[in-house]
């Protein structure tokens, strides 16, 4: 007990550390947004407003406010006041279909919907949650309300955010990111990358996902500048690089290759970025080599999740203009791994093991899934489904999902270990491996690939993959589609779900 005091003095919250630097320099540029730049005592009053017009009507600690809409500055100006009171934002995903969104609404019963007016018509045909509309009705809501700081009790462990998650099957669980995690997810941000207090950082991708929500806030609790983009936009990309020094540029895969084309035909010329790109596994080498090369900066050798931030595998960078021959990963510091098989025993040092670990970037659990938080934090563990396996040296090397294995004669197949050696072609611009039944066999892998050049065929893949890989491992097929044919996930990754169920489909 007579510890008390130094136990508070030592906590803090993300609303208070984004309000500190905003006293210390309230004149600086907190975020741009096409043309208009937003100061940091601006974005703080706003948010200050937001904060105390929800609590007006009710929304207070530990409720939930859903957010439909693009990248614009009111859904950063929601997590802040969320991050005042203690509520929690539900960030929903406007792409998907009106059975999904339902299942994300009804899942965290928010007391409030706000929402851009293009998705009003939707929302009312799925809940009768309240909805503001982002516009004039949400303006008169902050002109009516005080600027001064909320009044509230808000502790490290409170959520904040809440990330809908993707899987194979099934419907999307929501993640539960609280201040504690994303306050470390900063300071990890910081730590691995080597970014600089006002680096500043490009949220292209979209805020209902890690990549953006993550590292906009991680930029406000340092002091730098966050340019809001809505969505892939070459040009307002490349002008933002151009006109200010950038910390991480996030890069994911599907938009490399088109990527690296607008800045060769713009000529661009950074001022300056720390690093570049997400999952490199999943992005073909030359692609790596040529982005790189463009931007004067090393790539991100990273993995993460939603659930556990950029930790815990992502030190590693692949130096300008390489063509990385092997992308074992380094684990971060600030967490613990294990490597365990199905019995949680830790595997020997060159057998895949599912990842296992603790650290303070952890999420706090999915919302309203008590079954599946029992199993994924088992042993007071994290439990990602990712299996890898540890080499000599100390490094990771990632050999796919545990549950999207291939049993091919009583063999394990991971998809992964083929699609590094069809991406490690030049001339081929994306793949994915799924399985497909067989009567001697029980599963086969089949091969999609996107390629460039003629060039590529079968017999010339087939051929790679007999030097590299192991009998059983060989595709039975190798399909060629379009490079935009492939389904993605909003990452970026391949959904090799629906890819495998155009095997099924009738022709």
């Amino acid at each position: 007990m007579m510890f008390q005091n130094s136990i508070e003095a030592g906590q803090t919250t993300v609303y208070r550390l984004f309000r500190s630097q905003a006293l210390i320099a309230p004149g600086s540029p907190a975020i741009k947004y096409g043309d208009a730049i937003q100061t940091y005592g601006e974005l703080l009053a706003r948010a200050n407003r937001l904060a105390n017009a929800l609590q007006a009507n009710g929304i207070g600690k530990g409720d939930r406010v859903a957010i439909l809409s693009h990248n614009r500055p009111e859904y950063i100006e929601l997590e802040l006041a969320a991050a005042a009171l203690g509520a929690i934002v539900c960030c929903l995903n406007w792409r998907l279909v009106e059975d999904e969104l339902a299942h994300c609404i009804s899942l965290v019963a928010p007391k409030l919907v706000i929402a851009e007016e293009e998705f009003t018509s939707d929302l009312g045909k799925i809940t009768d949650v309240p909805v503001l509309v982002i516009g004039k009705d949400y303006e008169d809501r902050l002109a009516s309300a005080s600027d001064d700081t909320p009044d509230t009790n808000v502790e490290p462990e409170d959520g904040l955010i809440i990330l809908y998650t993707s899987g194979t099957t099934g419907l999307p669980k929501g993640a539960v990111v609280s201040h504690r995690a994303m306050m470390a997810r900063a300071l990890l941000f910081t730590s691995e990358l080597a970014l600089a207090t006002d680096d500043g950082f490009v949220a292209w991708a979209p805020l209902f996902h890690m990549a953006s929500t993550d590292h906009a806030l991680a930029t406000l609790m340092r002091g730098g500048l966050v340019i809001v983009v809505d969505g892939y936009q070459p040009d307002a990309m490349i002008e933002a690089i151009e006109s200010h020094s950038i910390g991480w540029l996030v890069l994911i895969p599907g938009m490399i290759e088109g990527f690296i084309d607008a800045c060769n035909k713009a000529a661009i010329k950074p001022r300056g970025i720390r690093i570049c790109g997400a999952m490199a596994d999943l992005v073909p080498p030359q692609q790596i080599a040529e982005i790189t090369k463009i931007l004067d900066t090393p790539y991100a050798n990273s993995f993460g999740a939603t659930e556990t931030g950029l930790a815990p595998a992502s030190r590693g960078r692949i130096e300008p203009g390489d063509i990385p021959e092997r992308l074992s990963k380094q684990q971060t510091a600030f967490c613990e791994v294990r490597l365990v098989n199905a019995g949680d025993e830790d595997v020997a040092d060159g057998d895949p093991g599912e990842m296992a670990l603790r650290g303070p970037t952890l999420f706090s659990g999915y919302w309203n899934a008590d079954e599946a938080n029992a199993e994924c934090f088992r042993g007071g563990w994290f439990h990602m489904g990712d299996m890898f396996r540890r080499n000599p040296d100390g490094t990771l090397d990632f050999v796919d999902r545990a549950k999207y294995l291939i049993k091919t004669g009583g063999e394990n197949v991971y998809p992964a270990e083929i699609e590094r050696v069809l991406l490690a072609d030049p001339d081929v611009t994306d793949a994915a491996v799924v399985r497909t039944g067989d009567d001697r066999w029980g599963e086969v892998p089949i091969a999609f690939v996107s390629r460039s050049s003629e060039s590529v065929t079968e017999e010339s893949l087939m051929a790679k993959c007999s030097q590299s890989l192991a009998r059983y491992k060989l595709p039975r097929e190798i399909r060629f589609i379009d490079f935009d044919d492939f389904p993605r996930s909003t990452s970026g990754k391949i959904q090799r779900h629906l890819l495998e169920q155009t095997l099924k489909d009738p022709q």
